[in-house]
C-alpha cells in the first residue's frame, strides 16, 4: 500500500492543489470501496468520496504532517457512512434501496436487519452513558478526535479521556452482550462501527 510522505501533507496544508490531487488519486478508490462496503450503492459511495475529500480540503490546515493520511481518511469515511446509514434508516424509500443493494451484493436480509437493530441498540446505549463518557465517546468516534485533542478541548488530562473511553466501550460491549447479542456479534459490530 502506497503512503503519502510528510512533504506532500505539508504542501496540502499550505493549499497546494497538486498535492491534494496526488492524495485524491492515491486514496479515492479505497474511500469508495470502504463506502461501498457499508452502503452497497454506487451513487451514495461516490457522494461519500466527494464529502471526504471536501472535508480534507477544508480542514487541511489542521492536519498532522507526520500523520497517516489513510487513517485520517478512513476515520472520516467511516463516520460519514454511519451518518448516511442513520439517514437511510429514517426513510422507508432509502432503507428499501439499501436492502435491495445488499441483496444484490449477496448479503442476506436477516444479517442487515440485525445490523440495523444492533446500530439502534448501540445508539440507545450511548445515550444512557454518563454525560462525560457520552461526550468523550462522541468526540472520539463520531468526530474522529484523538484523546489528546479531546483532553485539550474539554480541559482534561489525556489519561482521564482514555479512562472514560475504556469505561464507555466496556459498558457498551457488556450491555450488548446482556441484550442477547453474542460476544462475536458485538465484537464484529464494534470493529466495523466504532473500532
Amino acid at each position: 500500500m502506497s503512503s503519502i510522505d510528510s512533504s506532500i501533507i505539508r504542501r496540502l496544508m499550505a493549499g497546494d492543489e497538486v498535492a491534494f490531487r496526488i492524495i485524491y488519486d492515491l486514496h479515492s478508490g479505497k474511500v469508495y470501496q470502504l463506502a461501498y462496503r457499508f452502503l452497497k450503492d454506487a451513487s451514495w459511495s461516490e457522494e461519500i468520496v466527494q464529502d471526504v475529500f471536501l472535508k480534507l480540503w477544508l480542514n487541511r490546515e489542521g492536519l498532522n504532517e507526520q500523520g497517516d493520511m489513510w487513517v485520517y481518511l478512513y476515520v472520516i469515511s467511516k463516520r460519514l457512512c454511519l451518518n448516511k446509514l442513520r439517514e437511510i434508516r429514517k426513510s422507508p424509500v432509502l432503507f428499501e434501496q439499501l436492502m435491495s443493494g445488499m441483496e444484490a451484493a449477496g448479503n442476506p436480509p436477516e444479517e442487515q436487519f440485525m445490523a440495523v437493530e444492533l446500530a439502534q441498540q448501540t445508539e440507545r446505549l450511548i445515550a444512557c452513558l454518563p454525560k462525560q463518557q457520552q461526550l468523550i465517546f462522541k468526540l472520539s468516534r463520531e468526530e474522529g478526535l484523538t484523546h489528546h485533542e479531546i483532553a485539550e478541548k474539554l480541559g482534561l488530562s489525556p489519561n482521564t479521556v482514555k479512562n472514560h473511553m475504556v469505561q464507555a466501550l466496556k459498558t457498551l460491549k457488556n450491555s450488548l452482550y446482556q441484550s442477547g447479542y453474542t460476544y462475536l456479534q458485538a465484537l464484529v459490530f464494534f470493529s466495523l462501527m466504532i473500532g
